[in-house]
C-alpha cells in the first residue's frame, strides 16, 4: 500500500472516530466469508459500521484523534474489526446475539462513554449499559410517577367523596 494510501485511510479512521462516539474493537478471525457478509448485514441494518483494519494504522488514526486511548493499543494485535455505534450498547448486543453457537467476534476492547474496557468478560458489562435514550426515558417515567399517583388519589378519592355526598343526600330524602 503506498504511503498516499495509507495516510488517506488514517484520515477516514480518524473521522470515524470522530464522528461516532463508541466503538468496539473485536478479533474475529476464524468467522468464514459467509458469517462475515451475515455480520456485516445485522451492523448495517442496525447503524453501526463495521470496519477490518490493520491494527498500526487503526493506533495511528487513535494517535491524531482528540480523546485517551492508549489503554486500547495492546489490545491491537492479530485480525481487529472495529464496530462503530453511537449507541454504547448496541455493537455489544449484536455481538451477543451473532455469536450464539459461535465463538467469534471476540471483544478485544471498547471505548464506551469515554470509557475503556478490556477483555472479552466486559461484554456483559457493555451489554447492560444504558443509552442515552434509555436513561431519558427512565427520568421521563420517574418524574412523571408522582403526577400519576397524585392524579389517581384525586380521581379515586373525588369518585368517593361524590358517592358519599350521594348516598348521604339520598338518605336525607
Amino acid at each position: 500500500m503506498r504511503k498516499e494510501d495509507k495516510s488517506a485511510l488514517i484520515s477516514e479512521l480518524a473521522a470515524s472516530i470522530s464522528e461516532y462516539s463508541h466503538f468496539y474493537v473485536t478479533d474475529t478471525a476464524g468467522l468464514n466469508a459467509e458469517m462475515t457478509s451475515n455480520l456485516r448485514r445485522v451492523c448495517f441494518n442496525e447503524g453501526v459500521k463495521l470496519l477490518v483494519v490493520k491494527n498500526t494504522l487503526f493506533k495511528k488514526a487513535l494517535e491524531q484523534s482528540e480523546g485517551n486511548y492508549e489503554e486500547l493499543y495492546n489490545t491491537l494485535k492479530g485480525t481487529s474489526a472495529i464496530f462503530f455505534s453511537n449507541t454504547g450498547n448496541l455493537p455489544a448486543r449484536l455481538i451477543k446475539d451473532f455469536r450464539k453457537g459461535k465463538d467469534k467476534p471476540q471483544l478485544k476492547s471498547a471505548y464506551v462513554q469515554e470509557c475503556v474496557y478490556v477483555g472479552e468478560d466486559q461484554l456483559d458489562v457493555l451489554r447492560t449499559i444504558k443509552s442515552k435514550e434509555e436513561l431519558i426515558g427512565d427520568i421521563v417515567a420517574l418524574l412523571q410517577s408522582p403526577a400519576k399517583n397524585v392524579v389517581s388519589a384525586l380521581q379515586s378519592g373525588g369518585g368517593t367523596i361524590h358517592g358519599l355526598l350521594k348516598t348521604l343526600g339520598e338518605r336525607n330524602n
